[in-house]
């Protein structure tokens, strides 16, 4: 991963936990794919795809979470929880920055998109 996606997850993080999410792993790896992150809200487990673009132009970070990358994170959701041993109520939401640095926005959309 490279230092802007790292300084991207770092920065949806830190936006999660301020909304009183718990981060419970980043960067979980399957041989279907990558969730950036994975939180607790509550009771429900959370994985998240961060995205940062430096503008909306072409559609933005949402449009670059294609039909093809939801059926990753889907994959990989499951392949954790496989070995989770039980399925918590969960979720799959996207964290979208645009612009630069701390000065770009941050929005959050739960429940993304269904698994």
């Amino acid at each position: 991963m490279n230092n802007r996606g790292k300084t991207a997850e770092a920065r949806a993080a830190r936006f999660l936990e301020s909304k009183g999410l718990v981060i419970v792993e980043r960067n979980y790896h399957s041989r279907h794919g990558e969730i950036d992150l994975i939180a607790r809200d509550g009771a429900t487990l959370v994985f998240v795809e961060v995205r940062a673009r430096g503008s909306n132009r072409f559609g933005g970070a949402a449009a670059s979470i294609t039909a093809a990358k939801q059926g990753k994170l889907t994959r990989t959701a499951l392949h954790y929880l496989a070995g989770a041993g039980r399925t918590p109520q969960c979720r799959i939401d996207a964290v979208l920055l645009t612009g630069s640095g701390e000065e770009g926005t941050v929005e959050w959309i739960r429940n993304a998109f269904e698994a």
